[in-house]
């Protein structure tokens, strides 16, 4: 079985097809989801698509594009993460693609995540578009190391990969690595360790080929985890066997139920 580690099945696209979602996943041999919170306002639902369903679990933190969302503590990200569905903090990190100008808001909020993080217990879920260099940077001041976490739909080069790694996090391939374009991704999937490496869908978005430019879903991480043993010359069933192992060994709160 595989596991989607990133998706929003709470979005509007996907929430109201729970079923056909569900029954995609089953035949696709895809496990369990992690649904990735974007807001604290819209946290509950995220929370209650995981409490609906064994096999799926919630993260709870603010997107860094998020500016207008109301401030938050790190006591608050603690408390919201005691809950037992709750296997991650984020997804949290940098963005200075989409944002220009004063970003220092979206520093300080990073590192709010990175502390009520190490505090909870809970590794962390990190978006990062072209701001790696103060990705990383952060994340070594604030001694993320202690809890780590996964680098979610990488873009990024293999130098900030190993330097992750060697922070303790994983790397998360996403539909983008099928695409022919993302020659310099396909060769970082295919050198880093398996036994760092996570799959994912970030759902609805990005659906891999032969979906691109389609509604994504979390069944389509198959797509994922098939281009990646392609690149590697490796089985599928190693690559399906090594990301699930490695979802859970990260995420220690979520429950194989499969």
């Amino acid at each position: 079985m595989l596991v989607d580690s990133h998706c929003h099945l709470n979005f509007p696209e996907l929430r109201d097809n729970m079923q056909a979602l569900r029954a995609a996943m089953q035949e696709a041999r895809v496990g369990h989801a992690l649904c990735i919170s974007v807001t604290l306002p819209d946290f509950p639902q995220v929370l209650a698509v995981a409490e609906a369903n064994e096999n799926f679990y919630a993260s709870v933190g603010v997107h860094p594009d998020y500016e207008s969302e109301p401030e938050f503590s790190e006591d608050q990200l603690v408390a919201l993460a005691a809950h037992p569905k709750v296997v991650a903090i984020g997804e949290t990190g940098l963005d200075y693609f989409r944002l220009t100008g004063d970003l220092e808001w979206q520093r300080e909020r990073f590192r709010t995540h990175i502390r009520a993080a190490i505090r909870a217990q809970k590794p962390l879920v990190i978006h990062t578009r072209s701001a790696a260099e103060d990705t990383l940077r952060i994340l070594r001041e604030e001694h993320a190391e202690k809890i780590g976490g996964v680098m979610h739909c990488f873009t990024e080069s293999l130098d900030v990969a190993l330097a992750a790694i060697e922070l303790g996090f994983y790397i998360s391939f996403s539909g983008i690595v099928t695409f022919k374009n993302a020659v310099a991704l396909k060769e970082v999937a295919k050198v880093l360790p398996l036994d760092r490496i996570l799959v994912e869908t970030d759902s609805p978005y990005l659906a891999p080929v032969p979906f691109r430019g389609k509604l994504n879903q979390p069944a389509y991480v198959r797509y994922v985890a098939e281009e990646i043993a392609a690149l590697r010359g490796i089985s599928y069933q190693e690559v399906e066997q090594a990301t699930t192992e490695n979802f859970f060994r990260l995420f220690k709160d979520a429950r194989p139920c499969n």
